[in-house]
């Protein structure tokens, strides 16, 4: 423990904090120590590539610990594991890379430990083992990668590789950062490859890995552009320090913070240290007491708690160890201002924040977050439509996951509009809009759940309500259950229903739904059957009222709050906005 940690004590904090997550870490080490077996391996990639991931992740928190001068625990293990999981003739050989290969990832973090700390994890080795090592990176760099965030992976091999002075073709850099370029949008953001996404893989990876190479190599560029994102990412936090649930990869939880600990590594000070210092420390706090670990202690798949199901496809056991990018700090000496400044929480922020790039509409209320989205999609991960394409994602309430394809109950549809053409057994909801607009405070997008079936989908921010205004053009019959926020039913809940409304309290919050148009013949508004998904079902198989091909509008308004006194009298008050764009419905 360093001794110098000024009075608050957060450089302590984070220190013990990278020291009780490695520790369990350390008695799962292979006889060679070049593979780390956390448990049985489902990824996509092969059982060798998984053990060398969680031998490698662990380095994103050791190395800032070296790097700034702190002690390192269980650092033979690393040594000893570099020096024979790189050598082709151990049993443990990690194996050669090929193209797109889970291997290049993880070389990322070894480049990365080369770079910021060469004694602690270079200078021990002998020189035979320093040949092989270099070596086994270098192999690494002709290969290909995904066209996206993978791009930067070959440029952290490259920065370790030349902090210990290994000679390679410079142009295989050069051109991952051309092409890199060309994801460049502008305002601060990024998109993650050719693609719609706009996720947590923006501040996480492509601008703490461009902050990584400005730091290393003294640039200047991804330093001006992480500086223009600060300002909208600020809205992504709840006051709590809770990040809004999106997108893929959330197994890798308090990554979500890790640009906040980037800054003052890069020493962009484009926000006063405090406030960035604030950032990190609450979102760490928020995830402290969450059941996120094992009885062994070692981190799990899931979000706030285990929960298998939330895993991409290439999750492996050693994957949630990514969370680590968020001790960056620690590499910074104690007498850093980021860790001198004192923790200030977030200045007062517009309740409203639109954000072009990213395809949505921020809505802060009560400390809260609500994201509403209308842009992104990611229909090759598990869940995608799920993780990206609901309508609304919020810091209180998280997000539900299908069990299974049949019916409401496995659906869950939690703020989505679920629609089945089949009496109600199977349903489609929007995965992948066709067309998107966001103005100051509507998120518009067009879909076609069947090719005959196109809605247009109006979500506007009125904190701490949002409503939904769905034109529905369809050739044939359906049935449709709108689901909005879920809420924790295992504390015990209250619910109210009324002639065309419902609402649900529970200690996670309150959330309630109010049909604007009146309730239609056949209608229901309470918890979708077997959910804790408060939901209005205009149809049911069981009902008269489908909807008949046609044209169709419907409209309804939703809350999320705390519970208590201001939510109860919110709830009975819904917004009675139109038509978010021309004041009618034609």
């Amino acid at each position: 423990m360093d001794r110098e940690a000024p009075p608050d004590d957060a450089r302590a904090e984070l220190t013990c904090a990278v020291q009780t997550l490695i520790e369990p870490v350390t008695s799962r080490f292979s006889e060679g120590r070049a593979r780390v077996r956390l448990g049985v391996n489902t990824a996509i990639h092969d059982d060798t590539a998984a053990e060398l991931e969680a031998f490698a992740r662990p380095l994103w928190g050791l190395a800032p610990l070296a790097a700034g001068g702190q002690a390192v625990p269980h650092a033979e293990l690393w040594v000893e594991g570099l020096a024979h999981g790189s050598d082709p003739a151990h049993p443990e050989y990690w194996g050669e890379p090929v193209d797109r290969d889970q291997r290049i990832v993880e070389m990322a973090a070894i480049g990365f430990a080369l770079a910021l700390a060469p004694e602690q994890w270079w200078d021990p080795l002998s020189g035979p083992e320093r040949d092989r090592l270099a070596r086994w990176l270098l192999s690494a760099l002709p290969r290909e990668t995904s066209d996206n965030n993978w791009l930067f992976f070959p440029v952290l091999v490259g920065l370790g590789l030349d902090r210990v002075a290994v000679p390679y073709d410079r142009s295989l850099i050069t051109s991952r950062l051309d092409r890199l370029e060309t994801f460049w949008l502008g305002d601060g953001w990024y998109a993650d490859g050719p693609t719609e996404r706009r996720d947590y893989y923006v501040p996480w990876a492509m601008h703490f890995y461009g902050l990584l190479h400005d730091t290393l190599t003294g640039g200047d560029r991804f330093k001006e552009r992480a500086a223009r994102f600060a300002g909208d990412f600020r809205h992504w936090f709840a006051d709590d320090g809770a990040a809004v649930p999106y997108g893929r990869s959330l197994t890798y939880r308090w990554a979500q913070a890790a640009f906040w600990g980037a800054l003052p590594f890069a020493g962009v000070d484009v926000l006063p240290w405090g406030e960035v210092k604030g950032y990190l420390l609450r979102h760490l706090r928020w995830w402290q007491g969450r059941p996120v670990t094992g009885p062994d202690g070692l981190l799990s798949i899931g979000y706030g708690y285990p929960q298998p199901a939330l895993a991409e496809q290439y999750n492996a056991p050693g994957s949630p160890y990514w969370s680590l990018k968020a001790y960056l700090p620690l590499a910074l000496p104690a007498q850093h201002a980021f860790w001198t400044a004192k923790e200030e929480p977030a200045p007062a922020l517009p309740a409203v924040s639109a954000q072009q790039h990213a395809g949505a509409v921020l809505m802060r209320a009560s400390g809260d977050v609500t994201l509403l989205a209308g842009r992104q999609h990611h229909p090759w991960v598990r869940h995608g439509a799920e993780k990206y394409a609901k309508f609304a994602y919020s810091t209180r309430f998280g997000f539900s996951l299908p069990s299974g394809t049949v019916g409401l109950e496995q659906g869950a549809y939690d703020s989505m509009l679920a629609l089945s053409d089949d009496g109600g057994t199977h349903y489609r909801v929007r995965d992948k809009p066709a067309a998107h607009y966001v103005t100051a405070d509507t998120v518009l997008s067009t879909w076609h759940p069947w090719p005959d079936v196109e809605i247009t989908t109006w979500l506007t921010a009125a904190a701490p309500w949002h409503t939904r205004t769905h034109r529905i053009r369809s050739a044939r019959a359906l049935h449709t259950a709108e689901g909005g926020f879920a809420v924790d039913r295992d504390a015990g809940t209250d619910r109210e229903t009324g002639p065309a409304y419902a609402r649900v309290s529970a200690p996670a919050g309150l959330t309630a739904l109010h049909d604007l148009d009146g309730r239609r013949e056949g209608e229901v508004i309470d918890c979708l059957p077997g959910t804790n998904v408060l939901a209005r079902r205009t149809a049911l198989p069981m009902l008269v009222g489908q909807l008949p091909p046609g044209e169709h509008w419907l409209r309804c308004a939703v809350l999320g709050a705390p519970d208590g006194s201001e939510a109860e009298a919110a709830w009975r008050e819904p917004p009675t906005t139109a038509h978010p764009t021309t004041g009618d419905r034609t």
